[in-house]
């Protein structure tokens, strides 16, 4: 296996699950660090989800899921393998050739290595699972959901970053949010925004290449953090950024905003949960996600999901020291003013727990100065309003001319996702950043 041309690092000495995965391999092991937590089994977790699949304490475990577990240990091949040949090129180089081939082709590209050429083949070769009208009645029907539902998946997002041991720890390495916050938010919220929009099954689309030019940041961060770690972090929690958690990622986001508002009584069909998993399914692809680890169905990415989440780990080091840094940034040093702060943002804090969970919560803030912040009753009235937006939406689905709202509010991408693209460039622009490269990485982790 070690001579396979699987292997993810043909040059270095590797560890012996250092490799991509091959139909009919035998399964590596989860990492020892990728252990089930009851910190991740909150209510909301378990309202979302048992609905549609039995919850415990220890996931079902499914082909799918054990094919997650392998593939902890493996980044994306072929952007991965891309990366490595920026340093023959040049980085710089190498990305004028990347933009040039996804504005034009990769023939418009003059000696493309062959690197590229083997991404390329990827891209301009949809997946035969892909239904277009599917994908666009899937991206219809995501948008359609509640405000509530978005706000659910994107702080259940914000767990997963800071919590959560994988991504808590690379983006603490690479020093995004300590570093750089502003474009980093900026480049999210335009990124979710950007995958709303009609057309992302378009490969000249700008959201298609907005989605590839993230997957190289990812490629980018990735192998510098296993330069930087090294072989002894990689034997206990695997490929930083891997492609399980890529997988992971687009399952939650997709699935997360019509789960809340199923279980608030607004009610999707499993033909219509399916859309919106092969939405998100074709993003995962775009991503770099192996197909033979995307999930066909929203059953099956569920299970995917409920594992990834129990099992997700945390807190870690990173965690308190972006979080510190965080609260020292926000808060004031003069005491009076800063419990002063502290008590205006126990709403907020309230809203947080009543979507994601105390446990989290507390984990997330026990080295801040909200650490001990009460959640009462600010959570509950946070749940009760948020069960009030749901059911707003719901007696609006039984109006006339739903479908025609419906249709209306994807037109131009999710409103909700356009109005925090404009905040965000106004909060960057005073910090002197401005714009969405997606090229924090092309000097290296720093």
């Amino acid at each position: 296996m070690r001579n396979s041309p699987s292997a993810a690092q043909p040059d270095a000495a590797r560890h012996p699950h250092d490799y991509y995965y091959r139909e009919g391999m035998e399964l590596r092991p989860a990492p020892e660090t990728a252990t089930v937590s009851l910190l991740w089994l909150t209510r909301p977790h378990v309202e979302q989800f048992s609905h549609w699949i039995p919850v415990r304490p220890v996931p079902v475990r499914t082909p799918l899921t054990r094919l997650f577990d392998d593939h902890r240990w493996q980044g994306d091949e072929l952007m991965d393998a891309l990366v490595r040949a920026f340093t023959r090129l040049g980085t710089s180089r190498g990305r004028r050739m990347l933009d040039r081939a996804l504005d034009h082709g990769i023939d418009a590209v003059t000696d493309p290595p062959p690197e590229l050429v083997a991404l390329f083949h990827q891209l301009d070769d949809p997946p035969g699972w892909l239904d277009a009208d599917r994908w666009e009645r899937g991206r219809r029907l995501w948008i359609n959901a509640s405000l509530a539902g978005k706000l659910t998946m994107m702080l259940s997002d914000a767990m997963g970053t800071f919590v959560g041991a994988e991504v808590s720890a690379a983006t603490g390495q690479t020093r995004r949010f300590l570093a750089d916050f502003r474009r980093r938010e900026l480049e999210t919220v335009t990124w979710f925004c950007e995958v709303t929009r009609p057309g992302g099954a378009d490969r000249h689309s700008s959201v298609f290449k907005s989605i590839i030019r993230v997957r190289l940041m990812h490629a980018q961060a990735r192998l510098a953090l296993r330069r930087i770690w090294g072989d002894e972090h990689f034997a206990r929690h695997g490929n930083p950024i891997s492609n399980a958690m890529t997988m992971g990622a687009a399952v939650t986001f997709g699935l997360l905003p019509p789960l809340f508002d199923h279980a608030h009584g607004r009610r999707i069909s499993p033909a219509d949960l399916d859309a919106v998993m092969e939405y998100w399914a074709y993003i995962a692809h775009l991503m770099g996600v192996a197909d033979e680890l995307i999930p066909r169905n929203a059953i099956d990415g569920l299970h995917v999901a409920h594992h990834m989440i129990l099992t997700a780990g945390g807190p870690t080091e990173w965690t308190d020291i972006t979080i510190k840094a965080a609260g020292d940034h926000t808060f004031s040093r003069n005491p009076m003013l800063r419990r002063l702060q502290i008590h205006a943002a126990a709403p907020i804090i309230g809203l947080v727990s009543a979507l994601t969970g105390e446990s989290l919560v507390r984990a997330l803030l026990r080295a801040s100065p909200l650490a001990t912040v009460r959640l009462q009753p600010w959570q509950s009235i946070a749940e009760r309003l948020v069960h009030l937006n749901v059911t707003i939406r719901r007696v609006g689905d039984r109006l006339p001319n739903a479908r025609r709202r419906m249709n209306a509010r994807a037109r131009h991408g999710d409103t909700w996702q356009r109005t925090g693209v404009a905040l965000a460039t106004k909060v960057a622009a005073r910090s002197g950043a401005s714009g969405t490269p997606y090229d924090h990485h092309d000097a290296g982790v720093r």
